[in-house]
């Protein structure tokens, strides 16, 4: 108060709106080192070879034909299977399936886990005690089996197995996001913004999810890439949906004829690998930018 007047405090005076400091949490994600270049470049290429699939091959991955178990060669770069369909084709699409299984899988339990630990990171507690201790008796349990059990009694199919592997990978999430979000909740622009009326909700969406974004990120590339493990573990047992072949399946498949037709098995398995280094790359070299941000 002064000489009679109330002068309220001004608290984002000076202060970056939420759009710049989203674009800082990006800006300051994007400094890879070079080890996360190289894991951009193997999901880049992985990428583009599965969205344009048709541009690389004319064969329709489901198409029998006549030259069974051939070898790599002109025709077919990647050879042909014991039923005579292009390898190229079949992995080129079947990544479409592994692909699509992770990136959907990753934001279920990116979303979920983003809101369980804003939440008890925020308010602490006893809700704090009460989704952390949800959250361990998650974490303990052993996914893939947990995986196998649930898909072999519902029934498999792609819907299927992004429910159960994104229901099952939220808890790494929430528990990186809730530790991030008690280091943040008692800075000055929180007590700012809560003194000036915002909601619990647009705190949260405004002020706090910015400064947690690069975590974010780290955690949805460490995510898709658990899942598309997860997802190729489920097709390899035979769990997958044979009308979507997926990488895992074409290694299931593959396995029968190892001794006679390596490249069932070995383009597949280069595919399937590329995605995962490449993912874990990005993610540690988006966790190294930040960090190194953070030192300057």
């Amino acid at each position: 108060m002064k000489d009679g007047i109330i002068v309220k405090p001004a608290p984002f005076a000076g202060r970056p709106g939420w759009g710049m400091r989203l674009f800082s949490g990006l800006a300051a994600s994007r400094r890879l080192s070079a080890s996360g270049v190289l894991g951009v470049a193997f999901v880049v290429i992985v990428g583009a070879g599965t969205l344009f699939a048709p541009l690389f091959t004319p064969f329709d991955p489901l198409a029998l034909g006549a030259d069974t178990l051939q070898a790599p060669g002109w025709a077919h770069p990647f050879g042909t299977d014991d039923l005579g369909r292009d390898v190229l084709a079949r992995v080129l699409y079947g990544g479409r399936v592994s692909l699509s299984v992770g990136l959907f899988s990753a934001v279920l339990s990116v979303v979920l886990g983003m809101t369980i630990g804003m939440v008890a990171g925020f308010f602490g507690g006893a809700l704090d005690e009460a989704l952390m201790r949800i959250t361990e008796a998650f974490q303990i349990l052993p996914k893939l089996l947990v995986a196998v059990v649930v898909v072999s009694l519902i029934g498999s199919g792609l819907t299927n197995e992004i429910l159960v592997i994104g229901l099952l990978s939220w808890p790494a999430t929430a528990r990186v996001i809730r530790g991030r979000v008690q280091v943040i909740r008692h800075e000055e622009f929180i007590a700012a913004a809560e003194m000036s009326g915002a909601s619990w909700v647009r705190v949260l969406a405004r002020h706090v999810t910015p400064n947690v974004l690069s975590f974010l990120l780290v955690s949805a590339a460490l995510q898709v890439a658990s899942a598309i493990m997860a997802e190729s573990f489920l097709s390899f047992l035979g769990l997958g949906d044979p009308a979507h072949p997926s990488w895992g399946l074409l290694l299931q498949q593959g396995q029968l004829f190892l001794q006679q037709a390596w490249w069932l098995t070995t383009f597949p398995g280069i595919a399937l690998a590329m995605t995962i280094l490449g993912l874990n790359l990005m993610g540690d070299g988006v966790a190294g930018g930040r960090a190194g941000a953070a030192r300057r």
